[in-house]
């Protein structure tokens, strides 16, 4: 199989994995899962899960790379970089239907979708770029820094619309609005 193809079912298979990486908290409330799964239902909070669905697709992808044997270079630069992308990409296309007052599952949806088609494509090229030298040190270190982040930001949201669940009224896991 061509990697054109696997970043293509890469879009599918991360559609699927984000309905379930969605409830995980939900399903089982803890602190580690906190810092890796949406707590509510802010912008932010689905942030944290589309750049995790992607870091956990990457670990399924790079096991269906190597099972068609495939070799590219960069690979876990690939996923973060694509990852971490995926954050302003689906803000640029989503802030104005959410600003617009759309609110509707449809297009929520289609904006995930788009976000991850971008973000398999830019994913697609980092693989034919050559060899990073550090590049697994320098992605490892910069995953890190990302989930201390997103596991401050859970536990001490910013008061901003980002953060807040409006379905809740609630900033981050704690923080309830009276």
């Amino acid at each position: 199989m061509k990697l054109s193809t696997i970043k293509k079912i890469s879009v599918i298979g991360l559609t699927i994995l984000t309905f379930l990486t969605h409830f995980i908290y939900t399903w089982f409330p803890n602190t580690l899962f906190s810092i890796f799964f949406p707590v509510n239902e802010s912008i932010w909070e689905h942030m944290k899960l589309i750049f995790t669905t992607i870091m956990i697709y990457g670990l399924i992808e790079y096991f269906i790379i190597k099972y068609n044997n495939l070799k590219y270079n960069n690979y876990l630069l690939s996923v973060f970089i694509s990852a971490l992308s995926s954050i302003p990409i689906y803000l640029i296309i989503f802030l104005p239907f959410y600003y617009n007052g759309i609110n509707n599952m449809f297009v929520y949806i289609s904006v995930m979708i788009a976000t991850y088609i971008i973000c398999s494509y830019i994913s697609y090229y980092i693989l034919n770029l050559r060899k990073i030298k550090y590049q697994n040190t320098i992605s490892i270190v910069l995953i890190i820094i990302c989930y201390v982040i997103f596991g401050y930001l859970t536990y001490n949201p910013l008061k901003n619309r980002i953060f807040l669940d409006t379905k809740e009224e609630k900033y981050g896991i704690n923080d309830y609005i009276i």
